[in-house]
């Protein structure tokens, strides 16, 4: 497997929707608050032009991808997406190394309570649970965790 880690482009937005989209569908608990060509214009006309995002990119095939922000002087998490054939090979790990974990500063992010699985990758990683919401934060009204890394919690 060859696997590198690259910035995204533009040209990239179609691929990485459909990967977003595809994962998103796999979470009953929280229903997509926009239909798909919506989100299609978010990630062409928002998400990528506004940089921080990375794809991962398995044997020559878009097989994730991580998005970052910066607000209020903290680095956010903002999305990281492994297609299902591409899970349980690195990928999240890379592509969390790559936006995250080289970092001198904490970063924090939003999960669903009911992602058990992105739970665990992200506490096996140093986040640590900051607080549990409601959901009225959410558009997708969905229950969710709030963590944070921390440079001096690494591996």
């Amino acid at each position: 497997m060859t696997l590198s880690i690259r910035a995204a482009e533009a040209a990239d937005a179609g691929a990485l929707a459909t990967i977003y989209l595809a994962c998103r569908r796999e979470m009953p608990y929280a229903p997509l608050a926009h239909d798909d060509a919506a989100v299609r214009a978010w990630f062409a006309g928002a998400l990528l032009p506004a940089g921080g995002v990375w794809l991962a990119e398995r044997s020559g095939e878009i097989a994730g991808f991580a998005a970052c922000s910066e607000q209020d002087g903290l680095l956010w998490l903002d999305q990281l997406y492994v297609g299902a054939g591409h899970r349980n090979a690195g990928i999240g790990r890379a592509l969390l190394e790559r936006g995250v974990l080289w970092q001198t500063r904490a970063c924090r992010l939003h999960v669903f309570q009911a992602n058990a699985g992105a739970r665990r990758f992200y506490e096996a990683h140093g986040f640590k649970l900051l607080s549990l919401g409601d959901g009225q934060d959410n558009e997708e009204r969905c229950p969710d965790a709030l963590y944070q890394w921390r440079p001096d919690t690494k591996e």
